[in-house]
């Protein structure tokens, strides 16, 4: 069963994440290897809590982006968090290198710019939108999701110039529809468990 906005109260109540934020889900690829195809300096690897990978990308920030990320295993899926960055949504060429012969499932909210919902196979974007614009998908099947956008509010077909609703809790949505393809619930428990965390390679 598909989660509701209503299943995710604590990413907006305790903003646990901040402000800028990517979590995504790789499918069978262990969290070395997703770190590695991110482009990390493996010399940094360490096991972290949430607490502490998020005081290290802080700290080591990368202009606008987050300066270290962590991943670990549930179930089949690897989940990747990246406290103040983006890239694994909007990166087209980590989206490429880290979904090679695999899936994700990203899910990015930015505060300042805009936020994204990605799903990339084998280097290839499948879908992308900003949940606040649903109805203006691109990727090679954009409509792929679209019975399960429906399902958890994501109005496909949405106009945000000619509506006159609104979409609310558009992140929790769009957490909403990750678990519908991964079936794995974004809960606050994964962010207690152990990640492998590392610091970027700078360009």
């Amino acid at each position: 069963m598909t989660e509701t906005p209503e299943e995710f109260p604590w990413l907006s109540e305790h903003e646990p994440l901040g402000e800028i934020y990517c979590v995504s889900f790789v499918r069978d690829l262990s969290p070395e290897e997703v770190l590695r195809r991110f482009g990390v300096d493996e010399s940094t690897v360490e096991e972290v809590t949430f607490d502490e990978l998020d005081e290290r990308s802080m700290e080591s920030m990368m202009g606008d982006a987050a300066g270290c990320i962590g991943a670990v295993k549930v179930g089949d899926w690897t989940l990747v968090v990246e406290p103040g960055g983006w890239k694994l949504a909007a990166d087209s060429e980590i989206m490429a290198r880290v979904s090679r012969g695999t899936e994700v499932v990203s899910v990015c909210c930015h505060n300042y710019a805009s936020d994204a919902f990605a799903y990339v196979v084998d280097g290839q974007p499948v879908v992308w939108f900003d949940p606040m614009l649903p109805d203006a998908r691109s990727g090679n099947d954009p409509d792929r999701f679209v019975k399960e956008m429906c399902e958890v509010g994501l109005d496909p077909d949405y106009d945000i110039d000619s509506d006159d609703s609104h979409i609310d809790s558009p992140i929790e949505r769009s957490f909403a529809l990750a678990s519908r393809i991964t079936a794995l619930p974004f809960c606050p428990e994964m962010l207690e468990l152990r990640f492998l965390g590392a610091e970027l390679v700078e360009d």
